[in-house]
């Protein structure tokens, strides 16, 4: 199991950054299309807001770019080299692919956006006692 307070785990499973303590999404399944980009406004135990200025999350843009890109290889490296499909086979599976993974793919790039400007604080329930 990922360790609590990782960034792969916060990033596997859309888990606040900060606290690892929830999900940032109102629902966790990103194939529930009418609430892909739902997100909470904060964490309900560290009280981070999630969307640290206006238009935050346009930055996963290029996150989801480079994801889809990786997607797409390993796609055709399966299809073409490990199963010798033909080209437009191959190129199917990368359409077909890119197309399943699109939900998992905007959560993925959302969560390691954010996870690149917040770390995880083993002691916020300290600092929030202070505040």
């Amino acid at each position: 199991m990922l360790k609590k307070g990782s960034k792969l785990n916060s990033i596997l499973t859309g888990s606040c950054p900060k606290c690892a303590e929830e999900s940032m999404y109102v629902d966790k399944n990103p194939y529930n299309l009418g609430n892909i980009f739902k997100m909470h406004e904060r964490c309900s135990h560290c009280d981070l807001k999630y969307s640290l200025e206006p238009s935050f999350f346009y930055g996963a843009m290029y996150v989801s770019y480079g994801l889809g890109v990786a997607f797409a290889v390993a796609a055709f490296i399966i299809s073409y080299v490990f199963l010798s499909s033909t080209l437009l086979t191959s190129f199917i599976a990368i359409v077909v692919t890119l197309i399943v993974l699109m939900p998992v793919n905007m959560r993925l790039s959302r969560n390691i956006w954010i996870n690149m400007f917040i770390t995880y604080d083993k002691n916020w329930k300290a600092a929030q006692k202070t505040t």
